[in-house]
């Protein structure tokens, strides 16, 4: 009787020794190995340098006769175009994660990987960073070989800046893991425009840029949409920067319009509208929905034109063309007017009866918009990809897969290429 209990407590023993001590699994694979950088380099990084050269140029963003050119994941290009005939490279400010910006006044507002950083540009000789906002961004990561898992993230670790595509062991846990966004931007950019009656001459409060909207200045306000979020920040005296609230808008939300004291947001499916009526909140009045697809838009009155792109980025069909929708005056009715047929369209731009369109590989097209019903093709320019433009005092500034163009379209009937700064491929 004693054997017999004292083989039941060495079993019972194992048994919690078993459980206590459970092995640890591991697995050996290839993977796309992170590429780290520390938080303390990425806060460090912000600073003037010499001029380079366009490798992977994505938005445009103009003020007080300069052009900023982002170099994706990098920082930015500063152009003098105070000559449009002869832009003059200034230098190049290094940001890393750098997608968007903004200016108000003489503070540069851009996104750094998680954080939100301001840049004093009075004096491009004397560039120097004068805020930050800490871990405002969802933490995302670069574009990777879709051929390989990826290996373990540790965020304590720092940003992710790139893979290696390397042989990893690691341990098998069963846990929860993170969803993480991957940044298309690599591939599919969105981008920035400002409150309408900007002019741009020298000494305006803010600059303009492109369509592909995702900030945007009205006030003293600065609005960021990411995701499925809009932020909203109170810009201080003094470059302090504060995050008043973070709202849920919409799944997937692109791109930002303000005109009107109204917001106007792009989405993968569909434009939604909210009042700024009161800034510091904005109230949602309406909206419009259309298939999934990657949509930038523009505003002209209670006219909403909306480039609906498909493809494997934009997760639609081949569905391709640009929607004209009336809005009632209160913004919460939506009309579909007619769609027209586009090649692959991006950003647009408009300029009172005219509208400039990035149609991809089918180039830059300008059309006359006086009758929404029966819009006029002016002409087109098929020998370059368009990505984003920005028309302003009868000069169109233009960004695409093979550089910065500018355009005088003083005469409607004969627009002039007048200058260019090309990319070079590394």
């Amino acid at each position: 009787m004693k054997q017999s209990k004292y083989i039941i407590s060495l079993f019972v023993l194992m048994l919690a020794f078993a459980s206590s001590c459970t092995d640890k699994i591991y697995e050996t694979f290839m993977a796309n190995s992170p590429v780290y950088m520390s938080y303390e380099d990425l806060r460090s990084a912000v600073k003037m340098t010499a001029a380079r050269e366009l490798n992977n140029p994505g938005k445009i963003y103009f003020k007080d006769n300069f052009i900023f050119i982002n170099e994706k994941m990098k920082g930015i290009h500063i152009f003098d175009v105070s000559d449009p005939k002869s832009p003059q490279n200034k230098g190049f400010i290094e940001i890393p994660g750098n997608i968007d910006i903004a200016i108000k006044n003489n503070i540069l507002y851009a996104d750094s990987y998680v954080d939100l950083v301001s840049i004093d540009v009075s004096s491009f000789s004397a560039i120097k960073e004068v805020g930050r906002v800490k871990k405002i961004f969802p933490y995302t990561l670069p574009v990777y070989d879709n051929k390989f898992p990826l290996a373990k993230i540790e965020e304590e670790k720092g940003v992710v800046t790139g893979w290696e595509v390397k042989s990893v062991r690691q341990e098998l846990e069963q846990r929860y893991y993170p969803i993480y966004y991957r940044n298309d931007a690599l591939t599919m950019d969105s981008g920035f425009y400002t409150s309408s009656g900007v002019n741009g001459a020298t000494g305006t409060t803010y600059g303009v840029g492109g369509s592909m909207a995702r900030f945007g200045l009205y006030k003293d306000l600065l609005y960021i949409v990411n995701n499925n979020s809009l932020l909203t920040f109170k810009l201080n005296s003094g470059s302090e920067v504060t995050l008043l609230n973070t709202g849920y808008v919409s799944w997937n939300v692109e791109t930002i319009f303000i005109t009107d004291d109204h917001l106007f947001l792009g989405t993968q499916n569909g434009l939604i509208v909210q009042s700024l009526e009161v800034p510091e909140r904005p109230v949602h009045v309406g909206s419009f929905s259309h298939m999934t697809a990657c949509d930038p838009v523009v505003i002209k009155g209670n006219l909403a034109f909306v480039t609906l792109k498909g493809g494997s980025v934009c997760r639609g069909g081949i569905l391709n063309q640009m929607d004209v929708i009336q809005m009632s005056n209160s913004y919460s009715k939506f009309t579909l007017l007619k769609s027209y047929p586009m090649y692959g369209p991006q950003g647009l731009g408009i300029d009172d009866d005219l509208l400039f369109l990035c149609d991809g590989d089918a180039g830059l097209k300008v059309y006359n918009i006086a009758d929404p019903m029966s819009i006029v093709q002016l002409a087109v320019f098929s020998s370059i990809n368009a990505y984003d433009v920005i028309p302003l005092n009868n000069y169109l500034f233009m960004i695409g897969e093979k550089g910065f163009m500018l355009y005088d379209y003083s005469n409607i009937q004969n627009i002039k290429q007048i200058g260019t700064i090309p990319v070079v491929k590394k």
